[in-house]
């Protein structure tokens, strides 16, 4: 049985990465105004935070019609006898669902739908795991049952420099945002049971990103190999340094960069920062 792999683009995943991994992906959606990009396809994470500093309106964001997605299963279907197909959390779009309901509709290949109930580049470590795999041959039964397992050990923090986009967002009330912007106050917030909660509300950025790198340091254990990813909302340079410092603190992680895009970006700002990890064995 030959499988394709597919995710969505709020994995982040580079194109040559998605290419060299035989990744396919479904775009979502940045609205400016009367203006449609699909992420990752018309729009880049540099071009979109251009376009916020130049003051335009903050963008809405949709998820994939389900007529992309079902153009792509058809496509697939004349070379791929099965597919897995790895999103967002389920709390926080409906691409899953709408990924569910293709794959009802498009009898010509099997299609199996993961909830990675998270997003960014951790959603890209379930793709790229499920992508060797099935170059192995291993079975849509045996990925689901791998990224599963790595489901248990997988965890992601990250802090909100600016509270206006949760606030605009619909996230945080208007007197929320604006107590919390006189006080510096940073959220660290976290994936739980698919929907994004606060973990702690911390004064001071350097605070918050202190707080989440001990969070892996509680967690690493020196007999295991760990995968982690930092995420940075443009914020490469500070992203590089804090790379560099787990890197000399942790021999045993392996620590990669990416970023926040459109999508996520609309929602959490420039200057959010993450980081995210799970345990390899």
């Amino acid at each position: 049985m030959k499988t394709a792999v597919i995710t969505d683009s709020t994995a982040y995943l580079p194109r040559d990465v998605r290419r060299a991994n035989h990744i396919h992906m479904v775009p979502l959606n940045v609205i400016f105004g009367h203006e449609s990009y699909q992420e990752e396809v018309d729009i880049s994470a540099d071009d979109f935070y251009d376009m916020v500093k130049e003051g335009r309106e903050l963008p809405k964001t949709s998820q994939p019609s389900i007529g992309i997605m079902t153009e792509k299963l058809e496509e697939l279907a004349r070379e791929y006898d099965s597919v897995v197909s790895i999103h967002l959390s389920s709390g926080i779009s409906g691409t899953y669902q709408a990924m569910v309901t293709a794959g009802e509709m498009v009898e010509e290949i099997d299609v199996r739908v993961f909830d990675s109930e998270i997003s960014c580049h951790m959603q890209g470590f379930y793709a790229l795991e499920a992508a060797e795999l099935a170059k192995n041959g291993a079975t849509p039964d045996e990925i689901i049952s791998r990224l599963n397992e790595m489901k248990q050990s997988m965890n992601a923090y990250f802090m909100v420099d600016d509270l206006s986009h949760l606030q605009r967002g619909g996230r945080l009330n208007g007197a929320q945002a604006f107590v919390g912007s006189l006080l510096q106050v940073k959220p660290v917030l976290h994936f739980v049971d698919t929907k994004i909660v606060p973990f702690e509300k911390i004064r001071t950025r350097k605070k918050a990103i202190k707080k989440i790198l001990s969070l892996l340091e509680e967690e690493v254990e020196e007999d295991g190999t760990y995968k982690a990813c930092l995420i940075h909302a443009n914020r490469l340079e500070e992203a590089e340094e804090l790379k560099k410092e787990l890197e000399q603190k942790h021999s045993n992680v392996e620590v990669v960069l990416s970023y926040f895009g459109p999508v996520i970006g609309t929602h959490l700002g420039e200057g959010a920062m993450g980081l995210g990890w799970y345990r390899q064995s």
